[in-house]
């Protein structure tokens, strides 16, 4: 199946989603998360009209943003070490990951010395699970709280990965529980604005995320495929 198609089938299966659970298809955004493909194959992404671009780890996407960088938005998704926002500072429009004061702090002095406000989803673990980033949903209140002082680190909404299940079906408690925590983190008026964004859903249950409120699907394998370099 060539890009294009699987875009079309992707993009069809968004449309079904948002029809399904009422919602209106401009409010949910693909991010192609391009870790395991090439630097050809994410120039093609980009040339397809996908604008958005997730990457992990910094010494994987480095090639690519120094290539295309001036192209799309670029989101960095996986888990941020604190050694290595000097790296992601100034080229990532959007922090998925923020799960830890240390990180918050160090996005705020990294963004004030270059005068740039830093976009960030706080990273929750609703299910749970030991192998997983994230604040535990309990401290998502109190970490608002103490990141509220910061001038240079805006938090827009929640992130959370779902475990691997056969069954998509299956997922669907812990994209409610993000909503539901940021529906509950607003009425408390933690932060300037209200929380919007809810980060969730890979390429094996996008579907069940947008109909329980995703704005961002992250998705690899199933838009993008795995070819290394």
């Amino acid at each position: 199946m060539s890009l294009k198609e699987r875009i079309d089938q992707v993009e069809q299966r968004i449309t079904e989603a948002c029809a399904r659970s009422g919602r209106d298809r401009n409010d949910v955004n693909m991010i192609a998360v391009t870790k395991y493909v090439s630097l050809d194959m994410t120039a093609s992404v980009l040339d397809h009209g996908l604008l958005h671009i997730g990457e992990n780890r910094w010494q994987d996407a480095q090639a690519k943003w120094n290539a295309l960088g001036n192209r799309g938005t670029w989101h960095f998704i996986g888990h941020l070490q604190t050694n290595k926002v000097r790296d992601v500072i100034d080229k990532f429009q959007y922090i998925h990951s923020l799960d830890r004061l240390s990180l918050a702090h160090e996005l705020e002095k990294r963004a004030a010395a270059l005068n740039l406000q830093v976009s960030a989803l706080m990273q929750v673990n609703i299910s749970g699970e030991e192998s997983k980033y994230g604040l535990p949903p309990e401290q998502a209140a109190e970490f608002l709280k103490e990141i509220n002082s910061l001038s240079h680190v805006k938090v827009t909404g929640l992130m959370t990965m779902a475990p691997y299940e056969s069954s998509a079906e299956q997922t669907r408690p812990v994209f409610r529980g993000l909503r539901q925590l940021r529906d509950e983190l607003n009425e408390q008026a933690l932060t300037a604005e209200p929380l919007t964004e809810l980060s969730m859903g890979m390429s094996n249950d996008f579907e069940v995320a947008i109909e329980e409120g995703a704005t961002w699907v992250r998705l690899g394998s199933i838009l993008v495929g795995k070819e290394e370099d």
